[in-house]
């Protein structure tokens, strides 16, 4: 009798993949690809396979050594989670800009930068629906893109009005892709405005703004529709407007909400750094908060947070959002109590092992800390 050779069938054995969970990852830089004439996606990898889930709509927060001294700066991903290996942030070159310049001129492939998350309330998982209405401004569009793109790839039964604003044809992100959708499916409606077209540009779609008018004509059941917006805050604002004069249930009104750029931590440890000396000069009355891996420590008010804590001491705890929603200022609490407002930044599982958010907790009695 022959013998046969058994292969095993590795189909069969488990993924050993690790998976993302909230905190601090080194990622590379595998690709860049330019969007527009001043926009930019940067995709990333892990050195070791990790498979990227994410809530469409969330965002992570990037830091970075520029100049010599650590920024950390949130933005969303555009990418989808149903492409799990990597994940991507578009970035749109600012006047001024110090993070979105320096990611533009500096970041390169196979450079290696440190990111925490994913975090954030905004997105399509928590928020579900079957009718979606998505509102994009500008480079507003990175969240929307990440729920229209989870959409698509998992053939998701919704009903989808994608409208998008930019100041010119050329400025239109993700365009050839928003089309690809329109023509492919027919649960997806593109509709793109432009504020204005230059000389020699051709335009066939909306002119002008996004108005109550144009809005109703695009979607004329827009009080039935689950509302995803996100774009700059003036815009944002305008959209809150005419949604409230059509009588829509803001119920059903979702925007990203970590806000403008946060302020730098350098900004935030020379004011509080001001404050200190201020504070050092009149017995305050508090809490006293210890750092026991800095052997120091501070008496700080009832209003001041534990970061504020921190600063005082000159000790580096990272901060990006300022709203407890990046999770990045984390920190354990040994002993004593603090309340946390938090906006998602933190799990249930980090708050029973001890973790509390150093940007949004305030000591009720004395506590010690670990960084």
């Amino acid at each position: 009798m022959n013998d046969v050779e058994v292969v095993p069938d590795n189909s069969l054995n488990p993924v050993n993949t690790q998976t993302w969970v909230n905190g601090r990852h080194l990622v590379r830089c595998v690709k860049v690809i330019r969007e527009t004439h001043d926009v930019k996606t940067f995709c990333f990898m892990s050195q070791t396979p990790i498979m990227y889930f994410f809530k469409p709509g969330q965002f992570v927060t990037l830091e970075l050594n520029i100049g010599g001294e650590q920024v950390m700066r949130s933005y969303t991903m555009s990418s989808s989670p149903s492409v799990p290996y990597s994940f991507s942030i578009t970035v749109k070159r600012l006047k001024n800009g110090l993070v979105s310049n320096w990611l533009h001129d500096n970041l390169n492939i196979d450079d290696e930068i440190a990111v925490h998350g994913p975090v954030g309330n905004f997105n399509c998982i928590d928020n579900p629906t079957d009718k979606a209405l998505l509102l994009s401004g500008g480079v507003g569009i990175t969240p929307v893109i990440s729920m229209a793109r989870w959409w698509y790839d998992t053939n998701g039964a919704v009903d989808i009005k994608f409208v998008h604003s930019a100041q010119t044809p050329r400025d239109i992100i993700f365009l050839k892709e928003l089309e690809l959708m329109n023509a492919r499916i027919d649960n997806f409606d593109l509709s793109i405005i432009c504020e204005r077209y230059d000389p020699g540009q051709s335009w066939h779609g909306y002119r002008g703004y996004l108005t109550k008018e144009v809005l109703l004509l695009i979607a004329p059941d827009a009080l039935q529709r689950e509302v995803y917006c996100c774009g700059p805050e003036p815009y944002m604002a305008a959209v809150r407007k005419m949604l409230m004069e059509i009588g829509f249930d803001m119920r059903q009104y979702h925007e990203e909400s970590f806000g403008a750029t946060p302020t730098e931590v350098q900004e935030d440890a020379e004011e509080s750094a001001e404050q200190a000396l201020i504070t050092d000069e009149i017995p305050v009355p508090g809490f006293t908060v210890e750092f026991v891996d800095e052997g120091m420590s501070v008496t700080v008010s009832e209003n001041e947070t534990i970061h504020t804590a921190s600063t005082k001491l000159g000790v580096h705890v990272p901060k990006a959002c300022g709203m407890g929603i990046c999770g990045s200022c984390k920190v354990r609490l040994l002993s004593g109590e603090v309340t946390m407002e938090h906006n998602g930044g933190i799990t249930e599982e980090e708050e029973e092992e001890g973790y509390i958010l150093s940007c949004c907790s305030k000591a009720i009695t004395n506590v010690t800390i670990e960084t």
